[in-house]
């Protein structure tokens, strides 16, 4: 005789639900600042300048029974090197395997054609759609530009939302957009342990926090000739981190640039980039940098490999 008042062990089981979300759109619309702003961390570089994100960075936020890992993805755009189609190619591969997209469009602007390139690789895909109408607070026209950023997935057969917000200054509108991200996952296991922020290394992740630096500080031909890695990265017993890593140029002229007279470039990056470092490490940090000419890499298959670009 079975005893009824003892569970089976299916109804010990906690349903979870989980789901990668990519974030995809242009180039500069705020897709890593919304990132950050939905996990409440920095695990993505930012800064003004285009191309910023240069590889799909994963974030993962977490609650007892839900998981969205979030895949940042570079700006779609025309690829002018290897670098370029590297970089699309990592929008592409974002696609084809999540659960959830979000589009995130500038409501400063009405769509360009970068916009209706983005619109066109999600139109058709049958997955819930959410069309985020960034950096609303500084937009003179916001529902004018989010009925032509609409107008691009006319036809669209799967599910579609829309939100306008801030993803620097509107906390509860990125909160209440996790929540309907949360509501739109599938019923799955976890895909990464609670607790987990990012699937980056340390040694990856600071290498981004180099070169968002880099980006901000250098003038604007070179910031996309700039690539970063960390070669060594040591705890003392007393907690310093000591991190050694590479600014990588692609001309001697540009290693001038980098370095600055008498090294006064290089030493703005290095500080601006510990202090960084040191406020989410929490511990004191040693940044060594040094700047090194591989010519061509953005071209060079085998120097992007070794950069990380794979």
């Amino acid at each position: 005789m079975t005893d009824q008042s003892s569970p089976t062990p299916e109804a010990n089981e906690v349903q979870t639900h989980s789901g990668f979300v990519a974030i995809v759109g242009k180039p500069n619309v705020g897709k890593s600042t919304l990132l950050n702003a939905f996990l409440n961390t920095k695990v993505a570089p930012t800064s003004p300048r285009p191309q910023t994100t240069r590889r799909g960075v994963r974030g993962i936020y977490s609650t007892d029974t839900q998981q969205i890992v979030f895949v940042d993805t570079p700006g779609l755009h025309k690829p002018k090197d290897a670098l370029g189609k590297y970089m699309n190619q990592e929008v592409h591969s974002a696609l084809a395997d999540v659960d959830v997209i979000l589009w995130v469009v500038d409501l400063r602007h009405p769509p360009t054609e970068e916009d209706e390139l983005v619109a066109r690789q999600v139109r058709d895909l049958p997955k819930p759609l959410f069309l985020i109408g960034n950096k609303v607070d500084a937009a003179k026209y916001p529902e004018e530009a989010m009925k032509l950023y609409r107008a691009l997935l006319e036809g669209r057969a799967g599910e579609t939302q829309e939100t306008a917000l801030s993803a620097q200054n509107n906390p509860e509108a990125v909160t209440t957009l996790r929540e309907q991200i949360l509501d739109a996952l599938p019923e799955n296991p976890f895909f990464f342990p609670r607790g987990a922020a990012s699937d980056q290394t340390r040694e990856q992740w600071a290498a981004e926090i180099i070169r968002e630096e880099a980006m901000k500080k250098l003038r604007e031909e070179l910031p996309y000739a700039v690539a970063t890695r960390v070669t060594n990265w040591t705890e003392r017993e007393d907690g310093l981190q000591r991190i050694e890593a590479e600014i990588v140029v692609e001309k001697n002229a540009h290693k001038g640039m980098v370095i600055g007279a008498g090294g006064k470039m290089l030493r703005e990056i290095g500080q601006a980039a510990r202090k960084q470092l040191e406020v989410f490490l929490n511990r004191k940090v040693f940044l060594g940098l040094e700047v090194i000419v591989i010519p061509g890499w953005r071209e060079d298959e085998e120097a992007l490999r070794e950069l990380g670009y794979e």
